[in-house]
């Protein structure tokens, strides 16, 4: 008997993750919540709860993704050019070494830079964004 109804409810929350990707498909498509309701055969009000808990799901994953993830992310992408600054600035002061470096080289070296200069100047400009995007995460938190 248990095991009929652990079956029974595995396939009703698989039916439920299945129909909700459908909502959320159909919207993506441009669908509207009546036109979707009718496609998957559905009562209107049942695409409307499936579309808020889809939205609710949504601003947590961005929360979580902007508090655990993206200020480490950010910090990796300005060590990394950085890194690349180092490495380009080298190639394009050097003179004579083991490897020759030729004018091309360096002019491309120099061009690889200023890419760098414009990410970061990108990066750090964005940084308000990040710093607004995370103090809304954390003023919401609770709520």
């Amino acid at each position: 008997m248990e095991g009929a109804i652990v079956e029974h409810l595995t396939s009703r929350f698989e039916q439920l993750r299945w129909r909700r990707n459908k909502v959320l498909e159909l919207s993506s498509q441009g669908y509207s919540e009546r036109d979707s309701a009718a496609t998957l055969q559905v009562a209107l009000g049942t695409v409307n709860r499936d579309l808020h808990i889809l939205r609710d799901q949504a601003k947590r994953n961005i929360a979580k993704y902007i508090d655990e993830r993206l200020p480490l992310e950010y910090q990796k992408c300005m060590i990394g050019l950085d890194a690349i600054l180092v490495q380009t600035w080298d190639i394009a002061k050097s003179t004579n070494g083991v490897i020759t470096i030729t004018e091309r080289d360096k002019l491309q070296a120099l061009s690889i830079a200023m890419q760098a200069y414009n990410m970061k100047l990108d990066l750090l400009s964005s940084a308000t964004v990040v710093e607004r995007a995370v103090h809304f995460v954390e003023k919401h938190r609770g709520v």
